[in-house]
């Protein structure tokens, strides 16, 4: 087998595991390990909500991105529309749910565009999905996503903005686009719309 390949064997045996802090649906988790050499070490981690990313492209190639405030940055944030997953929901109906919620849009081709992991010390998940047959219904944003914007803007804009300082761009442009999941998204949906 190839290094590079991926692998699901352990290479330690887990002698505890247990939550130390907890906040809804977010949990601290300690766990203790002992290594191959017998040797123990602590893995700090984060037990949390997996989330849909959508990007909906529109037949003209542009697509939609929301702005909302995420307060551990203090800072605003553009993003592609997302959501987190109630618990035993299925990634595509969270999508369905959110893209409703903050873009104001309805699909009627949706085409998974892979899971990503945001973190090394989070186990969540992030469903990444491309929306297409368009059609606009009426926003209901939570009561915390009171001050997002809506923003339509061609998708090869949006992949500028989250690949860094385009050519020709002038002196102290920055990325528009910071969200790691939101960068990622637009890559792949890019791709998918032959773009890249």
């Amino acid at each position: 087998m190839s290094r590079l390949e991926s692998s699901l064997e352990r290479p330690h045996r887990t002698l505890s595991s247990r939550e130390v802090g907890r906040a809804e649906r977010l949990a601290l988790v300690l766990d203790e390990v002992e290594l191959p050499d017998g040797a123990r070490h602590q893995y700090r981690w984060f037990r949390a909500t997996s989330a849909a990313f959508i990007v909906p492209v529109f037949d003209d190639l542009s697509t939609v991105l929301v702005r909302q405030w995420r307060h551990p940055w203090g800072q605003t944030s553009w993003e592609v529309p997302a959501g987190t997953l109630e618990e035993g929901e299925d990634p595509l109906q969270c999508a369905r749910r959110e893209l409703a919620e903050e873009a104001g849009l309805r699909a009627t081709e949706w085409t998974p565009l892979g899971v990503l992991r945001p973190s090394a010390l989070m186990d969540s998940r992030q469903h990444i999905f491309l929306a297409r047959g368009l059609v606009e219904v009426e926003r209901a944003p939570e009561v915390y996503e009171g001050d997002m914007i809506v923003r339509r803007l061609p998708l090869a804009e949006a992949l500028a903005e989250a690949l860094g300082r385009p050519e020709g761009a002038p002196p102290g442009w920055r990325a528009g686009i910071v969200h790691a999941t939101a960068v990622s998204a637009l890559v792949r949906a890019g791709r998918a719309a032959g773009l890249l």
